[in-house]
């Protein structure tokens, strides 16, 4: 399992301090996140993401095999 942060922000054009800002989420939390250093996430931080994003989970996450 790994989060799609990085190619999600690059996509919208947008920076990690930018989603700081827009979700309230700590910065190393964020980062963590972004460089897939993070072992679990709360629903809270994913549905700040996902409204931030105008996203789904499932374009938060992707699995490889």
């Amino acid at each position: 399992m790994q989060m799609n942060l990085k190619e999600l922000l690059e996509k919208e054009g947008k920076s990690v301090y930018w989603l700081k800002h827009e979700t309230n989420i700590s910065h190393g939390t964020i980062y963590k996140m972004v460089n897939n250093e993070t072992k679990m996430i709360s629903f809270d931080n994913l549905e700040k993401i996902c409204k931030a994003l105008k996203c789904t989970p499932n374009d938060v996450f992707g699995y490889k095999v």
